[in-house]
């Protein structure tokens, strides 16, 4: 029995953490935001099951990501309150990481919407 409440513990920690994000910064916000409106648009285009697949894991990854930036930020925030060259390097870096996978996600959006819309 403990084994089932520490795994719903888990989940519940988990969820709490997604919504302290969501509430708290700013381009977690906009991340979900843009995922409300590939999802809006994935249906009025009707995207195929592969798009809607690819669709999904980019979300997953972005927000992933974002998450994992977020918690790196509050880390090195912690660990070193004035300021370090090298904490400015692992909050750069990863604020990095969280670029590239948007900007690919993006293009990859357009590469399935464009045609379509057109």
């Amino acid at each position: 029995m403990k084994k089932k409440k520490s795994l719903i513990n888990s989940f519940k920690y988990a969820l709490n953490g997604i919504v302290l994000a969501l509430k708290n910064e700013r381009n977690l916000k906009i991340h979900f935001l843009v995922m409300i409106l590939v999802i809006i648009m994935g249906i009025v285009f009707k995207i195929s099951n592969l798009e809607w697949i690819i669709c999904i894991l980019l979300f997953g990854l972005v927000i992933s990501l974002e998450l994992v930036n977020t918690a790196i930020e509050k880390t090195v925030d912690i660990a070193m309150p004035e300021i370090n060259e090298k904490a400015k390097v692992a909050k750069d870096v990863s604020a990095g990481a969280v670029l590239i996978s948007a900007i690919s996600s993006a293009i990859i959006g357009f590469l399935i919407f464009i045609p379509k819309i057109f």
